[in-house]
């Protein structure tokens, strides 16, 4: 597959936090952030379905690519409300949701983005933010596959889905609560 475009200035992050419409649905009211876009990386299959993804056989991480300006957003930033808003401490799952697939997984995009994400994880392991330690992977770059466009916008489009309401909106608003100051005016 062919690289996605970014915008000139902007940089991509990608992020495996559990199942991605909560990344999503996060990442997307973030200011300065310019997309969001679920997808899968780190496996060994081309172009994986869901479906195939779910069997946890492929070694896909379900993760969003996440462009965002670095002028009004650190990638260190990011990576913080990334870290608080899923559970880096549970090896293989996320809540309910259980498989490799929803590991906390970040993939680096370069050597700025490794150093700072171990920057970050020594942060807030330094923090005690958790009882347990972290164990969010750290890894080299992986080809994105983005996701069927059904999961696209998913929480938006069916706000009172079971699993929207009862996991992603505490996710939201909990995001919301904690980083006031960072949400886009339509958030």
């Amino acid at each position: 597959m062919s690289e996605l475009p970014v915008t000139a200035g902007h940089e991509v992050a990608i992020l495996g936090g559990g199942c991605f419409w909560c990344v999503e649905a996060v990442f997307d009211r973030l200011r300065g952030v310019a997309s969001v876009l679920p997808g899968y990386a780190g496996g060994h299959v081309d172009n994986p379905s869901y479906e195939q993804v779910c069997t946890k056989t492929t070694g896909h991480v379900e993760v969003a690519r996440v462009e965002f300006d670095p002028k009004e957003l650190s990638y260190a930033d990011l990576l913080r409300v990334f870290f608080a808003t899923h559970d880096p401490t549970t090896p293989g799952r996320q809540g309910e949701d259980v498989g490799p697939q929803y590991e906390s997984h970040i993939f680096w995009q370069n050597e700025s983005q490794r150093e700072q994400a171990l920057a970050v994880i020594a942060e807030v392991d330094d923090l005690h933010i958790y009882d347990a330690p972290i164990v969010t992977k750290v890894g080299p770059s992986a080809t994105f596959w983005p996701a069927e466009g059904y999961h696209r916008n998913y929480f938006e489009l069916h706000p009172d889905q079971g699993y929207c309401a009862l996991v992603i909106a505490p996710k939201v608003a909990k995001f919301r609560k904690k980083f006031a100051d960072r949400l886009k005016p339509h958030a």
